[in-house]
């Protein structure tokens, strides 16, 4: 399972990489513009416009395979494990020093500066 996750991982990762790179090298729409009155350089790598069409395609098939890495990671980290870990959920006792303390409505608690001393610690002798 771990394995499993650290592919999905790592293809995520390289799908990232390689769209950042792609838009990077990209231009925008308006380089065309440019490059039909005589500034700018028209040529390409792919022709005049299958650079275009290779480059978004291969952008959009990189962007797809990072959302399924994103949604495969986000479905196996939310699975819960079928056996129980935790301590806590099996217990249905609840410890005596959890329980909430008596709450005193009298009118005399209300008025501040009128709350019962807190019981005093011995001091340990020397």
């Amino acid at each position: 399972m771990n394995t499993m996750i650290t592919v999905i991982l790592a293809v995520q990762m390289l799908s990232a990489l390689a769209m950042i790179g792609l838009i990077l090298v990209q231009h925008g729409k308006g380089a065309d513009m440019g490059a039909a009155f005589g500034s700018g350089n028209s040529g390409s790598l792919f022709g005049a416009s299958g650079g275009a069409n290779f480059l978004s395609r291969t952008t959009a098939v990189l962007a797809a395979v990072f959302f399924v890495t994103t949604l495969l990671l986000a479905y196996f980290g939310n699975l819960r494990p079928t056996s129980s870990g935790s301590v806590l959920e099996g217990s249905s006792l609840v410890a005596p020093s959890a329980l909430p303390a008596p709450v005193d409505n009298s009118a005399a608690s209300q008025i501040p500066g009128n709350q019962p001393a807190a019981p005093s610690v011995p001091a340990s002798s020397k």
